[in-house]
């Protein structure tokens, strides 16, 4: 015990008689011992320390005289003369009785109050004699005797050298007898009261104290009996030593132990502190002045005012010295010390507890290792609970009370953090300053920014972050007033509700500062470490809450855990449901901000610089990345690829999509949404609902991007990697973007078709997801990469003002095509091509006629969708929007053969043999403008096709009868004549014929000899059936009925009936009939002039059709049989002629 406090047993004593005033009544045995103690004789010399300094007893000779001259019996402090001003002046009456109130009256005066000189000698005298009298040891062992049977170290002290009281002091805590506490209570008053009667204090600390001129140690120099000036001193230059601050001294360890055992000692009581004493005696008596002293209660109640506007500032100062003290040894702390006692050894957290300064000493230690046991569930007292509680919110109020902080933060402190010391605002300045929003912050200052946040560990409790409780408390009283206050889940709320109407901006900035540290350390987030320790022990290794491993460190526990929760079955090792949960949680809250993913973060540090620099807007700097996934650097180009990878798969991973998209969800999607299990059914919702009304801007916009990131990438559609990825591995290996996967999968597929294989490559589930990719693909231009490229300076040009989406970039570009570029148009053709083997393929088609399409072709397939629509586009309930795109359609697949894929089959034999020359004036960049078409009209009139092509140009020709926009070679060569010649039919748009008969009754006044071919070629192709002739069919639909209904359709045939019933005077026609015919017929006779026939067969063609056919007919006849008769007449002379030249 030789470097405890030497307390000797006079000390007592005065304890006793000091407590005879608060415990008066309570023992007479105490008051009997404290009458004893005035009767004592003073010690021979007496002086103390005044003997060692001449030039002082000299100087305070009538001090010490006093003293010596003292009587055995009845003496009192108040009786001296050089004490009876002050003692009048400054100590109540009653009090001049007893002696140790005396001295605690004197030496407790305020700063401001003067003792007379010889006063203070006197006092101080009067206690060195009172600390070397060794009588005094047996009242301790009376007044304690119970206490010191219980503590079994100061039972076995050596009595007679004043041991004992040193051990009791040391062990004040544990005294539970009410005497003898107050014994030791007012002894340690005494004590401190001069750091000169702590036994070995000022041979340990001589050096230090001169060194940093903290003051005299010899009464001859400064000899006031209030030395706490000193001890703070000292206390602050071991402050400086610990923050490395410039020009620190290093103070000698044993002195070190012996101001962290004074600064111990003192903890209970603040009036044992004296230098905080002094400074915080207003400040006490203006924020605790109903607060009891004893067991540091007055500490408590300060430090919770230390940053009011009222505090003084020298007591401040005072505080936060403490308050260091508290971080480098806990044990400064007497209530955090005693409510922990039991914890601290339960749970093997003071291992080393001989060393003061050890690490497990420091308050960051304890803090951790209980921390890291609540964190396990294990039990920890309530009360030990709320003290951690209340240092880890100092620690988070008060940056420079973490030495680590000032060291290794100071250039971010003074080049950003200036002037904003209080409540946390200098902490939460570093931390803004640590996620990057200033400038790079040095990596040291980083750690310790993060080793901080872990001790004081808010994600705990947010209310331990005061700058972010004060931030957040309107948000939390509103969005998160369903959750218990103090609860981890706090914290989750707010996440969850960052950037919507409820955050402000204040929380929002304080949120993301503590959730950049958060994020990075899966420990710090309480809900998950308590649901995930089991998983990532088994899967990830990891160890106690407050350990770390080089291997795995904190950052990296959690990126292990996200990649097992979404394994499937079969990969096994997969995380359990809770844990698996909070995961999910972690994500969504972490897509809010980049800079909540610290892979992320730290592998695209450069790429973010590089390419996102100017996207600061919410969540633009992912989608920046994504967006420019191909030029990535591979590190970060492989982690935004699986993080796009678990977006593809978890979609409200994307939580600022999710909010955005909400009133979609519940109105389409909600089932989907609450039954989701990791398919990606939610965003395939989305997409197909992404022109529902309820569908926002932003929402489409994001749902959109995602569409388009995901062709960067098959990996990136989780339902279409999942059904297709062994297909896409067998049948397109090294095939990485989608769009490339998808025309692979789809030709191999439609190859297998026309080779009518036996059995598909493509498997079924693969060919279903692949249907539904192909129709996505098709909705939007740029989810073409290879078309939108082509295509972009004809978009900028044509379609500057047309939305993507909905195809509608495709359907301007389609409606302009004799306008683009040949590059452009040829991939346009290519893809009417494709849209017209499949109509599903055609996005504005399936789109516009849906319910057209569920009314008439529930029963037909796919490919025929289009067919069926044809045939059903004149029906009372065909909607109007739906009758004028399939018309759009038939226009398009009338400008060339190959874009009617049944013409195609039909006329395959055809197309070659009749119009082969067509074909070689062709180029694959253009198209033949129903050239083909044309050509088999022709042939159609010469009743020269086969059957099943001849059926299909039939159609046709009613189709165009009725449109004269479905025949692109009138509509090309006729466009100036339509408008000057026939404008009002061409206005009406009604597909009834009219422009088509309006060219034909102004025949003769068309001028272009091209428009005047195509028309003349109209009523060649109505001679051979006249359902080709809307108008004239229309006009003699009932007599063809009456006299023609026995006759089948088809090679002029029905015209013909027609026309003999026109010449047969016993028929009468329908007047409207028969005009219509006999205008037909003087159309004919004209067009026969103006066009002859080309050949026999279009003579013949001709005669057929002629309204004076049997007469023709009977002419030639005639014309036949008298050429007979003069080929017999010549015959028959010729050879008689012959005959008479032989005779010859």
């Amino acid at each position: 015990m030789a470097d405890c406090i030497r307390v000797p047993l006079l000390l007592l004593l005065m304890c006793i008689i000091s407590s005879v005033h608060p415990i008066r009544g309570q023992n007479n045995g105490i008051v009997r011992l404290a009458a004893n103690a005035d009767n004592l004789q003073n010690p021979p010399g007496g002086l103390g320390p005044a003997a060692g300094n001449p030039a002082a007893a000299e100087r305070n000779q009538g001090a010490g005289a006093s003293l010596t001259r003292r009587r055995s019996t009845g003496w009192k402090l108040a009786e001296e003369a050089v004490c009876r001003e002050d003692l009048t002046r400054l100590c109540p009456k009653h009090s001049w009785n007893n002696n140790l109130a005396v001295l605690e009256c004197l030496q407790d005066k305020k700063e401001e109050t003067e003792i007379a000189t010889e006063c203070n000698h006197l006092l101080w005298n009067y206690k060195l004699n009172l600390t070397t009298d060794p009588k005094f040891e047996s009242v301790a062992v009376e007044v304690c005797k119970t206490t010191i049977s219980e503590i079994k170290e100061c039972a076995a002290e050596e009595l007679g050298k004043g041991y004992l009281v040193s051990c009791l002091v040391d062990h004040r805590t544990n005294i539970t007898d009410y005497q003898c506490n107050q014994y030791i209570t007012k002894m340690t008053g005494i004590i401190f009261s001069n750091f000169r009667l702590i036994c070995g204090f000022m041979d340990k600390c001589r050096e230090d104290i001169n060194a940093l001129s903290c003051g005299s140690i010899s009464t001859g120099e400064k000899d006031i009996h209030s030395q706490g000036e000193v001890i703070a001193c000292l206390e602050k230059g071991l402050v400086r030593e610990a923050e490395e601050q410039p020009g620190a001294l290093h103070i000698k360890d044993e002195c070190k132990k012996a101001i962290m055992r004074v600064a111990e000692l003192s903890s209970d009581d603040f009036h044992l502190d004296r230098y905080l004493y002094f400074a915080c005696r207003d400040d006490r008596e203006r924020f605790c002045e109903n607060t009891l002293a004893g067991e540091g209660r007055v500490y408590k109640c300060l430090f919770n005012h230390k940053f009011e506007e009222a505090m003084s500032e020298r007591c401040r100062e005072a505080l936060t010295t403490r308050q260091k003290l508290i971080a480098q040894d806990y044990k400064v702390s007497y209530s955090l010390a005693k409510a922990c006692k039991s914890d601290l050894r339960k749970y093997r957290c003071s291992v080393d507890s001989s060393m003061p300064r050890a690490r497990e000493a420091r308050l960051s230690y304890l803090l951790l290792c209980l921390e890291s046991a609540v964190h396990r569930g294990r039990l920890v007292s309530g009360e030990c609970q709320g003290e951690m509680m209340d240092y880890r919110r100092m620690l988070m109020e008060d940056f420079s009370l973490s030495p680590e902080i000032v060291l290794h933060c100071r250039t971010e402190i003074e080049t950003h953090c200036s002037g904003l010391h209080r409540k946390g605002r200098t902490l939460h300045c570093l931390m803004r300053v640590g996620r990057g929003d200033m400038e790079a912050v040095e990596p040291n200052c980083q750690k310790a920014l993060q080793v901080l946040i872990q001790e004081a560990d808010p994600g705990a409790d947010y209310r331990i972050d005061r700058a972010l409780n004060e931030a957040c408390e309107s948000v939390i009283q509103t969005a998160c007033k369903h959750i218990r206050s103090g609860d981890p889940m706090i914290l989750s709320c707010l996440m969850e509700h960052l950037y919507t109407e409820k955050m402000v901006v204040d929380c929002e900035h304080r949120l993301l500062e503590l959730q950049y540290f958060i994020a990075r350390d899966w420990k710090l987030d309480p809900i998950l470490y308590k649901k995930c320790q089991g998983d990532a022990a088994r899967l990830c290794h990891t160890h106690g809450w407050n350990e770390t491993s080089e291997m795995m460190p904190p950052g990296a526990i959690f990126s292990c855990l996200y990649r097992h929760a979404y394994r499937s079955v079969e990969q096994g090792r997969r995380l359990s449901r809770d844990c698996k949960v909070e995961v999910q949680r972690i994500l969504h809250q972490r897509a809010l901000d980049v800079k909540l993913d610290p892979e992320l973060q730290r592998r695209c540090m450069t790429d973010l610089g590089k390419w996102c620099s100017e996207k600061t807007e919410t969540g633009q700097e992912l989608e920046c990345l994504q967006d420019h996934l191909d030029v990535l650097v591979s590190d970060c180009r492989d982690v935004v690829g699986n993080l796009t990878e678990l977006e593809s798969e978890d979609i409200q991973i994307e939580a600022l999509l999710m909010r955005a998209c909400e009133p979609v969800i519940q109105g389409y999607c909600h089932e989907v949404a609450d039954n989701q299990i990791d398919t990606g059914d939610l965003m395939e919702c989305l997409v197909q609902n992404k022109h529902q009304k309820e569908m926002n801007e932003k929402c489409a916009v994001g749902v959109t991007h995602f569409q388009l990131i995901q062709i960067k990438d098959f990996r990136f559609s989780f339902k279409f990697k999942t059904a297709c990825k062994e297909d896409v591995l067998k049948l397109c290996p090294n095939i990485k973007k989608k769009v490339d996967v998808v025309i692979c999968l789809s030709t191999t597929v439609r190859n297998d078709t026309l080779q009518d294989a036996k059995e598909q490559r493509v498997s079924v589930k693969c060919r279903k997801q692949l249907r539904v990719e192909e129709v996505e693909m098709s909705e939007d231009i740029r989810l073409e990469p290879e078309l939108y490229d082509s295509c972009k300076q004809d978009i900028n040009k044509l379609c500057q003002n047309v939305a993507f989406g909905n195809a509608q970039v495709i359907e301007c570009l389609k409606e302009n095509k004799r306008q683009l570029t040949p590059r452009c148009h040829q991939r346009i053709f290519k893809l009417q091509e494709v849209e017209m083997a499949d109509p599903e393929l055609d996005y504005q088609l399936m789109r516009v006629c849906k319910h057209m399409i569920r009314r008439f072709c529930t029963d037909s397939e796919g490919k025929n969708v289009l067919q069926c629509l044809k045939q059903n586009k004149n029906s009372e309930l065909m909607d109007p929007k739906c009758k004028q795109m399939i018309t759009k359609r038939q226009i398009t697949q009338n400008t060339d053969y190959r874009l009617n894929p049944v013409l195609r089959k039909a006329c395959k034999a055809d197309i070659p043999k009749f119009c082969q020359s067509v074909l070689n004036k062709a180029t694959p960049e253009t198209e033949l403008e129903g050239q083909v078409i044309s050509c088999l009209k022709l042939k159609y009139a010469d009743q020269r096709l086969s059957p099943d092509c001849e059926d299909q140009i039939r159609v046709i020709l009613q189709e165009s009868a009725l449109d004269y926009r479905l025949d692109p070679q009138l509509q090309i060569h006729c466009t100036q004549e339509i408008s000057s010649l026939c404008p009002e039919e061409a206005a009406a748009q009604e597909q009834t014929g009219q422009v088509e008969e309006c060219l034909k009754v102004n025949l003769l006044k068309i001028k272009q000899e091209s428009c005047k071919k195509e028309v003349l070629n109209m009523l060649k192709e109505s001679k051979a059936d006249i359902f080709v002739d809307p108008v004239l069919h229309t006009a003699c639909a009932l007599d063809i009925k009456h006299h023609c209904a026995a006759i089948p359709p088809g090679k002029g045939r029905q015209m013909s009936c027609l026309m003999e019933a026109l010449q047969d005077k016993r028929v009468r026609l329908q007047p409207e009939c028969k005009k219509r015919l006999q205008d037909r017929i003087e159309m004919w006779s004209y067009a026969a002039k103006v066009a002859p026939a080309d050949g026999f067969s279009d003579l013949a063609m001709q005669v057929m059709t002629s309204p004076s056919k049997n007469y023709i007919l009977t002419v030639i006849s005639a014309g036949v049989a008298l050429l007979f008769l003069v080929g017999m007449f010549c015959g028959r002379f010729t050879k008689r002629v012959t005959q008479e030249l032989k005779n010859r």
